[in-house]
């Protein structure tokens, strides 16, 4: 049971002195709403507009919270990120003959095979693009509306996906594309929608947090499972009837969200924290009239609703986080780990314009789109890369399998070991393993040899996830929370938009180079390397000039202090 939501009291009506009353409401424009009404024959019924400004974790029974999570985790395990399973479902939908009735009618410029390649890389491209461009909208409509709404609207693309993917061959456009692209939307609406869950259990928010990563990781595998369906039932299980299958996810998702899932988010630890240091309402200090005597009354009770709100938030939030021990330990740790990071804080008073011209934001934004579109185009053309390489197809189709089953299984593996990694690393520490992973992958990538192939995905598994939070780790250090959503939207947003290029990319890999990704992949591996040690140059000359100044201020305030002495 939730304790009563906030409530505007739009108009006041006083019979002996409408002015007055006027001037009066302005004092409880902010109370809380009450369960009754001091002065029913004086009073007009106040409006009362619903707010989304979320719930106290401690307004829900723990089992209650904990089954949102766990439900959560599930369907985020079947929906969040699907899409990013496409080289397990590529096999499938070529034997299934997609595109090879446009191919058939093409011009003669590419032969079938490549022109079906091309199609599908594209179909993928487009919903890697929808899945990062979506971020900033989600971000909003989150806010404005609450997790349920997103989870829902989630719900809908996936749905809608399905049934686009389930009967393209009957619909006059290219139903492969857009289906596809309907779910990539429908996955990032439940899956950021999911994060506000973490606030749930504060003291375990890394866990809830880990739980939904991994979760969002190990989706890929899905149609991984669905292809070895389909080689079991010798092609009888076709797309069709997958997808059509599969309509049952955004059903379940429709049922917990309407259910089970909180309409709104919960509070964070600080909003929490701002509510048990609201000022209570004032007295009004008049008492000539009788109509000031009854406000003097409403702003009493007012009070007192309020300091029992206060005192309950209290409560609750010493029973979320412990003892103040405890808390005080945690902030130390905070404490220690933003020190460590040697960039904490360096643009949190900027805005948000300066903080997106800066050099910055500029570096991390140019490496994001860089590696992004290096990961996605590894994705989409693994198998045919690996074909042209080896000059075997069983071996690309093996080392395509082995990827399938790495790939969820390396985002489960490395969650643990990512928060250790960027807790007790500096900043340049981390930019610099990056750069190192990615010149290595990217090295390993075109080695004629089958240990190098093979070493290049387990590496590459393990490097996405961690690329991933290392920039949003970064962005949060560097440029705080205030503009997060701004930044890393920004961030993600351009690199999705840039995916684009994999178009091109393709284009060149299989027509200007003959089928050779060998110096597409030095293209991509020399760009990214030359802007990732510009990066770490510059992150780590300033990382350095932060620690000078500190050391410099700590200098100063121990002289003054010793001067007093």
């Amino acid at each position: 049971m939730s304790l009563p939501r906030v409530a505007s009291i739009e108009s006041f009506s006083f019979v002996q002195d409408d002015q007055r009353s006027r001037r009066n409401s302005d004092v409880s424009v902010r109370a809380r709403k009450l369960s009754f009404n001091p002065v029913p024959q004086q009073w007009d019924p106040p409006i009362v507009t619903e707010h989304t400004d979320g719930v106290g974790a401690f307004e829900v029974p723990k089992w209650k919270r904990v089954l949102q999570v766990g439900v959560t985790v599930l369907y985020c395990l079947f929906a969040a990120g699907i899409v990013f399973g496409y080289a397990a479902i590529k096999p499938v939908l070529k034997k299934e003959g997609a595109y090879r009735d446009v191919c058939r009618e093409a011009s003669g410029v590419v032969t079938e095979d490549t022109c079906v390649e091309i199609h599908l890389n594209l179909m993928f491209t487009v919903a890697a693009v929808a899945t990062n461009v979506a971020a900033l909208p989600i971000g909003a409509i989150l806010d404005h509306y609450g997790p349920r709404v997103c989870g829902l609207l989630g719900a809908f693309f996936l749905a809608v996906g399905s049934l686009l993917m389930a009967f393209e061959n009957k619909l006059p456009f290219d139903g492969l594309l857009f289906g596809y692209a309907f779910l990539a939307l429908g996955g990032p609406f439940t899956y950021i929608s999911s994060f506000q869950l973490s606030n749930a259990f504060p003291k375990n928010s890394g866990l809830v947090l880990a739980l939904l990563t991994g979760a969002f990781d190990a989706s890929s595998a899905l149609f991984l499972v669905y292809r070895l369906i389909f080689e079991r039932s010798g092609g009888t299980f076709g797309h069709r009837k997958f997808f059509l299958a599969y309509l049952a996810v955004p059903a379940v998702i429709v049922a917990l969200q309407l259910l089970v899932l909180p309409a709104h988010s919960y509070k964070t630890i600080g909003e929490l924290i701002e509510e048990t240091e609201e000022p209570l309402p004032h007295h009004h200090q008049s008492t000539t009239h009788a109509a000031d005597d009854q406000v003097d009354e409403h702003t009493a009770l007012l009070q007192e609703d309020q300091q029992r709100h206060r005192d309950s938030v209290a409560a609750g939030l010493e029973s979320l986080l412990g003892s103040n021990a405890k808390a005080d330990r945690q902030a130390a740790r905070e404490e220690r780990k933003n020190s460590i990071s040697g960039v904490w804080g360096v643009m949190h008073a900027a805005s948000a314009w300066e903080q997106l011209r800066s050099p910055w934001f500029v570096l991390i934004c140019l490496f994001t789109v860089i590696q992004m579109t290096r990961i996605n185009y590894f994705v989409a053309t693994i198998r045919p890369q690996y074909e042209a390489i080896f000059g075997s197809e069983r071996e690309a189709v093996e080392i395509n399998n082995f990827f399938d089953l790495a790939l969820p299984l390396g985002g489960i593996i490395s969650i643990p070991f990512i928060g250790a990694v960027l807790d007790r690393t500096s900043t340049v520490t981390v930019l610099a393993v990056l750069v190192t992973c990615a010149t290595t992958i990217g090295v390993f990538g075109i080695l004629p040899e089958r240990w190098a192939a093979y070493t290049g995905v387990c590496l590459f598994v393990l490097y996405r996830p961690f690329y991933y939070t290392a920039v949003s780790d970064y962005s949060a250090k560097v440029f705080g929370f205030r503009t997060f959503g701004t930044v890393y939207g920004t961030i993600i947003c351009l690199s999705g938009l840039f995916n684009f290029s994999q178009s091109g990319l393709d284009y060149l890999f299989h027509q200007t180079f003959h089928n050779d990704p060998v110096p597409v992949n030095l293209m991509l591996l020399s760009a990214g390397l030359a802007v990732g040690v510009v990066l770490v140059a510059y992150v780590a000359v300033k990382s350095r000039g932060i620690k000078r100044k500190m050391l410099e201020e700590e200098a100063r305030a121990a002289m003054t202090y010793s001067i007093r002495i």
